[in-house]
């Protein structure tokens, strides 16, 4: 299944309590469940005032329903399409 790198612009996210990160990833697993096809969220990393997310689902509208649903900005959705590490260069 495809993955997209979800780009989210959120004023004040990395100064946000672990309670209120909680109640966001919560609300993000409720959307997950009711959508009803392949869709999963992997990891997200926080940097100040933005928020980079890997999502794996059938195409980027999928991830742009998903963000809708939740009340999430996705500011840019792109798809991965190579991933590389240090193993690559071995």
């Amino acid at each position: 299944m495809p993955q997209f790198v979800v780009e989210r612009n959120i004023p004040g996210l990395g100064k946000m309590d672990k309670e209120t990160l909680k109640a966001i990833s919560a609300k993000s697993n409720a959307v997950v469940a009711g959508l009803g096809e392949p869709y999963s969220w992997i990891t997200s990393y926080v940097t100040g005032d933005k928020m980079y997310c890997v999502h794996e689902a059938e195409s980027a509208e999928t991830v742009y329903r998903h963000a809708r649903e939740g009340g999430f900005p996705a500011d840019r959705v792109t798809e991965i399409t190579t991933l590389i590490g240090p193993h690559t260069g071995r």
